[in-house]
This record gives structure tokens, sequence and C-alpha cells, in this order.
């Protein structure tokens, strides 16, 4: 077989050559050889060599490629039908179909012409150019229609090559037309519907609902649109289908279909593929629609979202300026009912967050393709809703709480009114007899039954009941009621005994001295009026107590000091004592840092205990105990070893508290996390976890904390018998370093409230001082009078000062209910301390003090609870102030100093340079004063005063 390829591979259709098929000059009828090779057959037209070589390759080209569709490795059998023809025509066709058969030739047979010249001429020709023909064509020559039949069946030939196969060449043109317009239409749609898949996945979605909706719109119809065009195409090939006789396998041999025609299988394989795009269209289109009304529900959902939460965040700034406390009962009855007013807005925006809530939970029980956004979001905004419920509800809790407090404090005043009305109007006269005695005391011990409820108030208890909402007005009102109580009390126990020595001795009538009411005797005395904060009478009750006290101390302390004279015994004695109770103590101490750390700490970490362990504790034991571990360790190991060898040797003993000095700064590691143990253990302290023990764990946890303040007191008895030993001087160190330890951990508990510095406070120093003051504050360049600093009302402050700086913060109100109660200081300013300098005495207070920085440009009058306090004060900026102006003189003495120095002065006295931080500071109080301060009297320009030398301007003390 010979296999003449074509020169081009661009695909023809038959609408390209249509006029050159119609012409028939060559058709594809469809028969078959035995060796399955497709016939074209070339019929008799005389027309044929006026057709162009180019005109019968395409249309050769056309008809071999219709059975290449479907077949691999096609052959060819071509008949050439020139019974009516000359030897010249046979030989010119057959020279083209040599040049320009596209196909695999598997054979050519030619019924050669049937008019004896011709039929001579074609044997005499073909005899002489058979040798060529056959180099090229796989040529037969058959002499008639019957020698064609022992080559192919004639079931495969059509009626005029003596065959039965029925063939219209115009039908077969035309549907060769509609199926090429077919199968082009179904490519079209394929590329559409590419096209849009490709639109969908690329474009990016806009920001408003509007647009999403809108586009969402727009591809509805745009998929509408092509639903419609690819049922359009769906009908039209179904007619066509409708126009082919189905093959029938029941009736065909698998030879006798494949013999058939392919057009069938062609229609019906483009109609399969139409179905499978529409299919994946539709399946892709759902998706799509889907996610895209997901996306919007999602936004819709956003939005929804983030007004509520934006809602919920303004009500929680709101909610945190309402108050949680007051100072009388009308003032908490407003504000109970203006938190009221507040919960009803609350909860209408809190049920909004649960509709929002609600709709995320159904978007993602559609499986919502964000379904993990939506469920953080939800639980988001349930978080912040439960939070401003809670907030809103302990606000509640303390309002109503402190209402009670203020309602019983009202009630014991107006007891001690009612008690001091029933003795300003007893009639001293008639209580001088028997009789009147008695009935005087029997009302006075009715009204004291009566009365007992209030009278007999317990401080330590009301304390207790009411710690969660006591604020330092409450304590001072509960403290005045107190003394109120007191004296009522004592002017009852007054009255009784004399009443009860008139009736028992039967002596001559006692005069007793009644409080003299101002007013007519029925009326109320003034003295115990609501309006009079103080019985003044009897303020002199606290001093007294505190003479009584030092007066006993002093007694005891003499005979102490006779008992220590006596005997030198005595006293190794009592000091050996001290020893002992100091290292049993501290045994004791380490066994029960044992036993928590083996029958609490260990047993959290039991498996079979891990049932009756709250969920609130698990794996958070290093919270509870803090670093109780590392403590236990220091004292089991190292410090009560130290103690026991100083049994023998009393003299060690503050050597043993020096050399260890470092080791104890891990309490104030522990103590700094204390307010967190204590939050934790009250969360679950009622759980069955701890319940066996009798004695809490939060008494166990408190033993460091006792212990560290026990040292103390112990090394001071232990001084107090160590007048004239060996180590005094040590012992005296330690007692000031472990007093130096408390201060320090006191302190750091202070400076790890302050919030809002912007850098780090370790860089200032050590923490000295700290503590709150009345400041009053005022910033000039020029010279001013003193008095125009007190103009206004002083702003409360918490003061801090460290090694190199003086740190101005205010304390914010306590957070928490009970025991959570915190408290924090907000950083305002600080005061570089080696641009600061002090006046000590300031004109109408002698708790006043004054400090100036860079020159006088900010002076800031700082007043002290005690004189005791300021004078603690001044004395430690005095020592940062004389400890700077020996570095100054050091540095003089060094070679090259004077150089240095100039600018150092200059840098001193220049306070703008100076200023390290001064924060927009807003005025706290309003434009008035209590106390007139007179500028001759501090202004250093008008008083004569000593200065430290070598400070400049900014060392100056008055």
């Amino acid at each position: 077989c010979f296999s003449l390829s074509p020169e081009t591979a661009i695909p023809i259709y038959a609408k390209d050559i249509s006029d050159d098929l119609m012409k028939e000059f060559a058709f594809l009828s469809g028969g078959r050889g035995k060796d399955k090779a497709w016939i074209i057959t070339l019929p008799d037209n005389a027309h044929f060599n006026e057709v162009p070589e180019e005109n019968v390759s395409k249309v050769l080209t056309y008809l071999t490629s219709v059975p290449s569709q479907h077949e691999s490795d096609t052959k060819f059998i071509l008949i050439l039908d020139r019974r009516l023809d000359t030897w010249t025509s046979v030989k010119t066709t057959l020279q083209k179909i040599a040049a320009s058969f596209p196909g695999n030739l598997h054979l050519v047979m030619v019924l050669r012409p049937t008019g004896f010249f011709q039929r001579t001429f074609t044997d005499i020709g073909f005899r002489f150019s058979q040798e060529d023909f056959l180099l090229k064509l796989p040529v037969v020559m058959l002499s008639s229609v019957s020698d064609l039949l022992t080559y192919i069946d004639e079931q495969q030939l059509t009626p005029e090559l003596g065959g039965t196969l029925e063939y219209c060449h115009s039908e077969w043109v035309i549907f060769r037309t509609a199926i090429e317009s077919f199968a082009l239409t179904v490519k079209e749609i394929a590329q559409m519907l590419q096209c849009f898949g490709t639109e969908l996945a690329e474009t990016e979605l806009p920001e408003d609902m509007y647009s999403i909706e809108r586009i969402l719109a727009l591809r509805t119809e745009r998929y509408c649109q092509l639903k419609e065009d690819i049922t359009a195409v769906t009908k039209e090939g179904n007619l066509l289908l409708s126009s082919f006789e189905e093959p029938d396998s029941g009736e065909c041999s698998q030879d006798q279909q494949q013999e058939r025609p392919g057009d069938w299988e062609t229609v019906n394989r483009l109609l399969g593929q139409l179905r499978e795009m529409e299919t994946a269209f539709d399946g892709f289109w759902e998706k799509h629609q889907l996610k895209m009304e997901q996306y919007l529900q999602l936004w819709k959902f956003e939005q929804s979202f983030q007004e509520v939460k934006n809602a919920i965040e303004f009500l929680m700034g709101q909610q945190v300026e309402l108050p949680d406390t007051g100072d009388s009962v009308p003032q908490v009855k407003q504000r109970l009912k203006d938190l009221d007013h507040f919960d009803g807005m609350a909860q209408d925006l809190i049920g909004k967050a649960q509709v929002v809530i609600l709709h995320g939970h159904q978007l993602a029980a559609n499986h919502h393709y964000a379904l993990n956004l939506i469920c953080q979001q939800c639980n988001e905004l349930r978080h912040h809703s439960d939070l401003l419920s809670d907030e809103i509800k302990r606000k509640q809790m303390r309002l109503q709480k402190t209402l009670d407090l203020h309602t019983r404090l009202q009630q014991a005043l107006q007891c001690c009114d009612e008690g001091a009305y029933l003795l300003a109007n007893q009639q001293m006269d008639k209580c001088q007899s028997k009789e009147g005695a008695q009935k005087a005391l029997q009302d006075i011990e009715s009204f004291l039954e009566s009365s007992s409820a209030y009278l007999n108030y317990d401080p330590q208890a009301l304390h207790y009941d009411f710690e969660s909402v006591l604020t330092s007005e409450l304590k001072c009102q509960i403290q005045s009621v107190q003394v109120k109580l007191e004296n009522v009390r004592s002017m009852f126990e007054n009255r009784q005994s004399c009443f009860k020595k008139l009736l028992d001795k039967h002596v001559r009538p006692v005069q007793l001295v009644a409080p003299r009411p101002e007013n007519p005797p029925r009326s109320k005395s003034p003295l115990f009026s609501p309006k009079h904060g103080k019985i003044f009478s009897f303020q002199c009750i606290p001093f007294l107590f505190q003479i009584e006290v030092m007066h006993d101390y002093q007694e005891k302390r003499n005979s102490l000091q006779y008992f220590i004279s006596d005997s030198d015994d005595s006293l190794d004695t009592l000091k050996g004592h001290v020893i002992n109770e100091l290292i049993e103590t501290e045994r004791v101490y380490v066994e029960e840092l044992f036993t928590v750390l083996t029958g609490y700490r260990a047993e959290m970490d039991n498996p079979a205990m891990l049932i009756l362990l709250p969920p609130v504790l698990r794996n958070r034991k290093d919270v509870l105990f803090g670093n109780m571990p590392e403590i236990y360790d220091f004292h089991n190991k190292i410090f009560l070893h130290s103690l026991e060898n100083c049994l023998g040797a009393p003299e060690r003993v503050g050597c043993c508290f020096l050399d260890r000095r470092e080791d104890f700064q891990m309490y104030e590691k522990y103590c700094q996390n204390k307010p967190r143990s204590e939050s934790l253990w009250r969360q679950c302290s009622e759980s069955s976890f701890f319940q066996p023990d009798k004695l809490g764990l939060d008494s166990y946890l408190l033993k460091p904390v006792q212990r560290l303040t026990k040292y103390q007191l112990l090394l001071k008895e232990l001084l107090k018998y160590s007048t004239s030993c060996d180590g005094v001087q040590e012992l005296q160190e330690a007692l000031v370093a472990m007093l130096d330890l408390l201060k320090s951990v006191n302190d750091s508990m202070h400076q790890i409230s302050i919030t809002g510095y912007d850098g780090d406070l370790s860089e200032l120093g050590k923490v000295l001082m700290q503590g709150s003051f009345s400041v009053w504050t005022g910033h000039r360049k020029g010279p001013t009078k003193m008095k125009d600093l007190a103009r206004f009302k002083p702003m409360q402050r918490h003061l801090f000062l460290y090694e190199k700086a003086l740190v101005f913060c205010k304390k914010r109100e306590e957070h928490g209910d009970g025991y959570d109660k915190t408290s924090s200081y907000s950083f305002k300013h600080f005061l570089k301390m080696n641009a600061v300098g002090i006046t000590e005495n300031v004109k109408g207070d002698h708790r006043k003090f004054e400090i100036w920085y860079s020159g006088r440009e900010e002076v800031y009058v700082v007043q002290a609870q005690t004189v005791d306090l300021k004078m603690a004060w001044l004395n430690e900026i005095r020592k940062i102030l004389f400890k700077q102006q020996e570095l100054i003189k050091v540095e003089k003495q060094q070679p090259g100093s004077c150089s240095e120095q100039l600018p150092l002065s200059s840098q001193l006295s220049d306070g703008k340079q100076q200023r390290a931080s001064i924060s927009s500071e807003e005025n706290d109080s309003e434009r008035t004063s209590p106390v007139m301060l007179d500028s001759g009297l501090v202004s250093p320009q008008n008083k004569p005063h000593r200065s430290w030398p070598g400070m400049s301007q900014s060392l100056e003390i008055c």
C-alpha cells in the first residue's frame, strides 16, 4: 500500500469546498472493501480533466479525512469509472491521483473504456506505462462491472457500479455541512463556557453589598443565557441525529456496524460532549452561586457583627465611667437607678447580639465556607456580651452592698442620737431617789437591749462583711461611727455605774452631771446630731490610749533593764531562748513548706487526683504556689543548717542573715505573685480537692510572708539582749537588711502596678520610697509669688523616689470584688534628680515641703500625711543630693576636670535641657485653694537659706 500525506495540516470543511463537492467528480459512498478499506468513487465525468489539480486535492483530502476521524490507520480503495472515457483521460486521471492523493491508498481499480478503439489504446498504453504506474499506484484494470464484483461485495457498491448500496451525493453534502456546523457550534459553546468560568474565577468582588448583589444578578442572567444557548444547540443536535438511522446492535454484526458511515456516531458523540459540558457547567455554577450567596451572607453578618460589637464596646466605655460606690444613701440610690437604666439599654443591645449570634449559627449549620471565622466572631460577640452583663451585675451588687452599709451606718447613727436624746432628757433631780434611779436604770437597760444590734457593732466584722466595697471614705465613715458608738456606750456605762452605785450603797444621792442640752429637755442633743461628725469631748481618747501603751512599754522596759542589770546570766538565758525560738520556728516553717509541696503541689500531678482537680487549676500550679519550691530548697538545704550552727555561737546569727542577704530576694518574687495566687485560690477554694485539710491552703500560702516579717521581730528581740556582746554590729546590720527587704518588697508591689511609663523603670535605679501626697504645681519662667501656686486644689499623686528620678503617678480606682481589688498607678511625669532642689519648710503647714526643678522653672508643693513622713522623704532626697555633690567634687579633683565642669554646671542650670519628661498633665482640681502661702517666706530670693556647695541652683535647700 502506498500512503500519500497531504502537504498541509489545515483542516478543510465541507462548506469551504461545497462547490467542488457538488460537481460530484469524487464521492465517499460509505462502502468498504473486503479488507475494510473505504471506497472512494470517481464516476465517469467528462469535465474531470478540466478541474484544477488543487481542487481535486482538496476534495480528496476532505473525503479521506471523514473516516479518519473515527479510525486510525485508514485504508482507501479508489474506483475509477472510465467506461465512457478515453485512454488519454484515464492516464491523466491516474497521474493526478498519483500526485495528490492524501491518504493510504490500498488499491486503484479502473473500469477501462468500453469502446473498441479506446479499449485497445488503453491496453497498449497501460502495458507500456504499467511500470510507471505500479511504482506509484497499485492499479488494476477491469473490463467490466462483473470483474469489479470479484473484488468488492455488491452491498458495498452503488447501483451504477452494479451494487445495491443506496447513496445520494447531494444529501450527503448537506448532512456533512450540518454535522460540521453542529460540531463548530459545540466548540464555540465550550469556549464560551470556558471564558465565563475564567471570568468568574478571576474577577475580584467589590466591598459594598449593592455591587455584590448587582454582580450576582448579572452573572445569573448570563448563566441563563448560556443555558438557553446550550438548549438550542442540543435541540439542533437531536434533530440532526434523528435524520440518521441508529445502528441496531441486535440485527447487525460488529463488522456490519463498522461498515456503516460514522455520521450518527459523530453527532451522538457531540451530543454526549454537550451534555457533559452542560452537567459540568451546572455543577460549577451551582458551587459559584452558593459561594456568592454565602459571601453576601458573610458580608451582611460581618456588618451586623461589627455594628453590634462597636455598640457593646461603646457601652463598655460608658459603664467604666459609671461609679460603683457612693458617699451617702441618696447618692447610692440615684446611681443604682442610673445603672438600672443603663442595664436596660445594655439588655436591648445584648438581645441584638443574640440575634446576630443565632444568624451565625444558622450559617454554620448550612456548612458556610467561612465556618471558623463565623464561629470565632460569634464567640467574640458572646464574650463581649457576657463581659458587659457581668460588669453591670458586679456594679449593681457593689452598689447594693454599699447601700446596705450606708443603711446600717445610718441606723447606727440614728441609734446614737436616740441614746443621747434619752440621756440628755433624763430628769437628774428625780433620779436622786432609789425609785427614780431604778426607773432611769430600767429605761437605759431597755434601750440598750432594743438597740444592742446597733450599739454592739463589731468593726472587724463590719470590715469583713463589706470588705469588697470599702473605700477610704467609707472606712472613715465607719471609723467615725465607731468612735461615736464607743462614746455613746461609754456614756451609758458611766450612767449605769452611777445609778447602780446609788442603788447599792444607799448613801446620799450623788450629783451626776448630765449632758446639758442647749434646747428644751425634750429636744435632741446637738452633741449627737448627724450634723456633727465627731463627739468633740472625746477627741483625746486615741492620744490617751497611745500614752497608756507607751507608759506600759516604758514600765516593762524599766523592769527589764533592772532584771538585765541584775544578772548577766539571765541575759544569756534570754538570748538563748530567742535563738532557740528562731531555730525551732525555722524547722516548723521548713516542715510546713514540705507539707504544702508534697500534700498539694505534688498531688496536682497525680493522675488519680485529676478528677478532683478543678479545671481552672490545671497546669497552673506555678501560679498558685509561685516560687515556693525555690524558697523551700533554700531554707531546707542552706539557711536552716546555718541557723543550727549558731546554736552555740549567738554572735554568728547576724552574719548568717547577712551572708544570705541576696538569697532572700526570692521572697520579692513570691510576694509579687501573691495577688495572682490569691485570685486563683478563691476560684477553686470550695473544690473537694482541698476539703480534707482543716487548715486551708490559703493559710499555708501565707506562711512565707509571715515568716519574712517574723525574722525582723526575732532580730529585734535578739538585739535587745545583746547590748554588749560580740556580733552586735552584724546583728544590727542584719536587722536593717531585713527591714530594707520588707520595704523593698512593699515598694516593688506598688511599682509593678505603674502603667503608662514609656521606658524601663529599672533604668531609674532602685526604689527608695513611695507614698501618696497632695501636690500643688506651677509652671512659669519668670519670678512669681508663691501664693500663685496655691490657687488650685491639690492633686492627689503617688510619688516614687528612685535613685535617679522622682516619678509622679495618679492612683486609679480599685477594680474587682473583695480580695480581687487591685490598685494601679497611672504615670504622669518624672523629674531627674540631677536637676531637683528642695525647700524644707512652707508657711501654712509643717507637713508641706517644696520640690523645684531646673532653677525654679517648675515648683511642686508637696504635703505629706504626717511631719515624720515628710522628714523621712527629705532625708532620702538629701542623701541623693549629697551623693551627687560628692560625685561633682571627685570630678573637680580629677585632672582635666575644669574643662568638663563648665558644661555640666550650665546644663544643670538650664531647665529646658534638664527637663526629662513633661506629660500633658490635666488639672485635677478646681481653681480654689485651702492654703495661702507667703511668697516672702518661701522664695529663695527673699529668705536667707543655706545651700549645698557644688550643686548650683538645682541643689539649693531652704
